[in-house]
Parts: structure tokens; C-alpha cells; sequence
């Protein structure tokens, strides 16, 4: 932290919205350390502990966040701060019920590293638009250190980085993967193709909105379809959706970039959408929304016997749902959940999928009713809305688990500063020096700046005029002088 008297860099919203971009550098690193972690493919087993990279970290990391939210160094307390922790509440309490108390420490435990961790991590740790920065580049670093893997992996089916893990420590197992348009699904240093989709393909509003603002449209359009092109090689339905979401996104922002109320204009025409083929069609609209978003009819009508049975089981368990137990379904229907959303109504009941939608609503619509900030934290805001558009999308079709599971919840964490920037210090945002850490100084607006040539207020004056400067007091009203930069001796004339 840097000294700021009695008030944190962490915690001012001042500084927050505007004049501290880089933030503590101890931040930045933990912050880059940790979106690195979730990269390795590295597994350690302790007993019954299964450890990763990110969960190594999580562990160190969680309780020293809890302390400095519960301090206030996150800025002003959210309704999503409390629906995380009630969320990590509810789900000790449903392993206690359906389990015991030993379920309920263990498993209950590392959901809480997880969830809460990730959560806290971006918080209390991603403050300042510096360090929201620091995020989307480190992301997007990440997925064009992916590419040329995801390329040799996509063409000829060799994943060299599990490969090369493998050689040095256990990693993850190969997913068998039925090949999609004369390619091979990528799986890359993720448990599963999916996975690897959702990770990258969430960084596409963040490379063009928040790494590329200042750019040409040109360079922002190739930071965004770099993303694109890389993500596009898991051959996933679900995370294709929230690319193709966000780009949809990009263009019309880009396009009605004058009219106000676009966001507005684009809200209606979706409900109008959605009503129109709720009324006009021989099926729900998301049942269409699915099909026309999978890659095989096949797959569609999975993902809604998955919805239709797995709400089911929900209904027989409202209260504390199923906990680990297995789910009622038919024999030909396998047992993943392939649906974010109601996975936790079912492992914890209604309770926990009220708090998880709370959580990602209450971060939100705050956001994006957000207004009259600086052209930069704009931009940065928009490209969290986007980044988390894609993710609430795709989570009607596939499951977040792991890395991906934890970077959701870090992105909800590091977009809720933009929330306590505070709108008259938004202009120091664009100061280029203030990311470089170089000190700004004061000028006045009623007086001309001190030249180089000229900068001690001493310097031209003789002996004599020199003595005559008595005091300390005396250099700085010199100094401020509105005759500071005439030359010794001149008289100014009287009108």
C-alpha cells in the first residue's frame, strides 16, 4: 500500500476512480501470479486433498482477503459480497445436513477457498483501472501464449503442453474428443476443451475494450479476432455462443457509438425477440435458443432433458438439495450437468442458486447502469459487462469447474471497482504518466508554469536580492509568483 496518511490505495475510491492507475505493485503481482496458476496443468495429491496450482495459492490467499474486506480496504460493502458469502454458508450448511460435519469442513472448506478466494482476490485486489489493466493483459498474454499450441493441437492432435507436463509432474488426463469440422478439439492445459474455450473465448471484450483502448479500430479489432481465432479451436457450442456474443456486443456499441440510449434500444429488441418466438413457436425459446446454438441436434436435446430433469430433482430437494448424491434421470442420460446455472440448486437447493444469481446480478446491473464516467473506465466497464454477458450466456449450456470456475468468480470480484470511481477525478484516468508511477505536479490555472530554465525561484537573482528572500515562506510565494518567469529587474507597467 502506498502511504496516503490514514487512507488505504485499496479502499479510496478516489484513487480507485482515478489518480493511482497502477496500484500496489504486490497486487499486481499476486494478481498476475494467480491468473498464471490457473494455467498449470499441475496436480498434487494430499490424501483426500486434490491441489492445483490456484488452489495452492487460494489457500495462503483466502483469510488475509477476508481480513482486508472486512477492514474496508475493498471500498464500500455489496450486496454481491454478502450473496458470495451466503452462498458459501449455504453449502456448509447442506453438506452438514446430507453428509456430517466432516463433508462439511472438508468439502465445505475448499468451496469456500474457491468461491469466496476468487471472489476476494479481484475485490480487494483489482482497484484502480492500472490494475484492472494488468488483469486483461495478463489474459490476453495468456491466450496468445496458447495459440500456437491450440494450432499444432487443433492439425494433428498432439496437446505438447500436457505432454511436456507430464515428463516433470502428473497432469490432466487426455479428453477423448470426436473430431468437429476435419479438427481436433483443443484441450490445451485444461481438463477439457470446453474449458479451454471458456477461458479464452471470455477475454475477447477485454482484449478490444479494455487492452486495446487508445488503439486504432483497426488494432482493436485484431487483439479481439486473435482471441477469437484462438478460442474458436475448442469447437464448443457453449463457449462459441459467448464469443459470438460479445463480438455482436462489440459492433453495436461500435456502430451506435452516438446514441445513448443504444443499450436501452438493444434490451427491448431482445425481450421483443424473445417474445416473439416464446408466442410464435411450437417450442419454449430456450429450447430454440439451445438448438440453434449446438453444434448437433444431439446435443440440443440432451441439454434440455438435462434442464427439464435436472430442475425436477431440485423440486423433490428445495431446500438442502442432493449434496453428492447422485440425480434421478433417465438410464440413457449421463450424469454430467452440463448447465451452470441450476448445478448448485441441485447440489445445495434453492438457497444456493438464489445467491449465485444474486451475486452475478448484483455486480451487474450496477455496472451497467453506471454512468458519466471518464472515456477509459468506460471502456474498461463496458469490456467486464461484456466479458460477463458472455459468461452468464454460456452458462445455460456448459458447467464451470476449476480454473474457469474460478476465473468467473475473480471477474465478478475485479469489475466492482469501477463502482467506486468517483466521476470529478475521472479525468486524471487518461494522465499517461500516473501508470508509469511518475509524480504529477500541481499547476495553476491563473499562473504560468515555471520553465526548466527557471525552475528554482533563486536562480538570475544577484547577492544582494538573494539576502533579501529571508525565509522559506518568502521561496514559495516567489515561486508562485505570477512574475516568477520575468527577468530580474524588469518592471512591469502599471495600466
Amino acid at each position: 500500500m502506498v502511504d496516503q496518511g490514514n487512507t488505504s490505495t485499496l479502499s479510496n475510491p478516489q484513487l480507485a476512480g482515478s489518480g493511482d492507475l497502477a496500484g500496489p505493485t504486490w497486487a499486481n503481482r499476486i494478481v498476475t501470479l494467480y491468473l498464471l496458476a490457473l494455467l498449470l496443468p499441475f496436480i498434487l495429491q494430499l490424501g483426500g486433498l486434490r491441489l492445483s496450482a490456484y488452489r495452492i495459492l487460494l489457500l495462503f490467499a483466502t483469510v488475509p482477503l477476508l481480513v482486508l474486506w472486512l477492514r474496508g480496504e475493498a471500498g464500500e460493502k455489496r450486496v454481491a459480497d454478502f450473496a458470495i458469502l451466503g452462498l458459501c454458508l449455504w453449502s456448509v450448511i447442506s453438506f452438514l445436513v446430507l453428509h456430517g460435519p466432516q463433508v462439511a469442513v472438508e468439502a465445505g472448506g475448499i468451496f469456500f477457498v474457491e468461491t469466496a478466494g476468487a471472489f476476494l482476490l479481484g475485490r480487494c485486489l483489482v482497484r484502480t483501472p492500472g490494475q484492472f489493466l494488468t488483469v486483461a493483459r495478463t489474459l490476453f498474454f495468456i491466450v496468445m501464449l496458447l495459440m500456437p499450441f491450440a494450432i499444432i493441437e487443433a492439425l494433428t492432435g498432439r496437446n505438447i503442453p500436457l505432454e511436456t507436463m507430464d515428463k516433470l509432474w502428473p497432469s490432466y488426463d487426455r479428453v477423448i474428443k470426436e473430431p468437429r469440422w476435419g479438427m481436433q478439439r483443443v484441450q490445451a492445459t485444461f481438463e477439457h476443451p470446453i474449458l479451454f474455450g471458456m477461458f479464452c473465448g471470455s477475454v475477447i471484450g477485454l482484449a478490444y475494450m479494455v487492452v486495446g483502448h487508445g488503439r486504432g479500430l483497426a488494432k482493436r479489432l485484431g487483439l479481439a479476432l486473435a482471441t477469437f481465432f484462438t478460442a474458436g479451436f475448442s469447437l464448443s457450442s457453449g463457449p462459441l455462443t459467448g464469443m459470438v456474443t460479445q463480438l455482436l456486443m462489440i459492433s453495436w456499441d461500435s456502430v451506435l457509438r452516438n446514441v445513448k440510449a443504444r443499450w436501452k434500444i438493444l434490451a427491448v429488441l431482445t425481450a421483443l425477440a424473445y417474445a416473439v418466438i416464446e408466442i410464435g413457436s411450437n417450442r419454449p425459446a430456450s429450447a430454440v435458443f439451445i438448438s440453434y446454438f449446438s453444434f448437433n441436434e444431439y446435443s440440443a436435446y440432451l441439454r434440455l432433458h438435462i434442464w427439464n430433469f435436472g430442475m425436477a430433482n431440485v423440486l423433490e430437494h428445495p431446500i438442502f438439495g442432493l449434496g453428492f448424491n447422485d440425480w434421478e434421470r433417465p438410464y440413457w442420460l449421463g450424469a454430467s450437468v452440463d448447465m451452470f446455472w441450476i448445478v448448485f440448486a441441485m447440489r445445495h437447493g434453492f438457497p444456493a442458486m438464489f445467491f449465485t444469481l444474486l451475486a452475478f446480478f448484483a455486480a451487474y446491473v450496477p455496472l451497467w447502469r453506471k454512468r458519466d464516467l471518464s472515456e477509459r473506465v468506460s471502456n474498461y466497464r463496458l469490456g467486464a459487462l461484456f466479458s460477463l454477458t458472455a459468461w452468464f450466456m454460456t452458462g445455460w449450456t456448459v458447467h464451470f469447474w476449476n480454473g474457469t470456475y474460478v476465473l468467473f468468480l475473480f471477474l465478478i470480484g475485479s469489475s466492482l471497482w469501477v463502482l467506486d470511481a468517483k466521476t470529478e477525478d475521472d479525468a486524471a484516468t487518461d494522465d499517461p504518466d500516473a501508470e508509469k508511477g511518475t509524480p504529477r505536479t500541481i499547476r495553476y490555472s491563473r499562473f504560468a508554469p515555471i520553465s526548466k530554465s527557471s525552475e528554482h525561484p533563486l536562480r538570475g537573482l544577484d547577492r544582494a536580492q538573494r539576502s533579501s528572500v529571508s525565509s522559506r515562506d518568502d521561496v514559495k510565494l516567489l515561486r508562485r509568483s505570477p512574475f516568477a518567469q520575468e527577468p530580474p529587474g524588469a518592471v512591469r507597467s502599471k495600466k
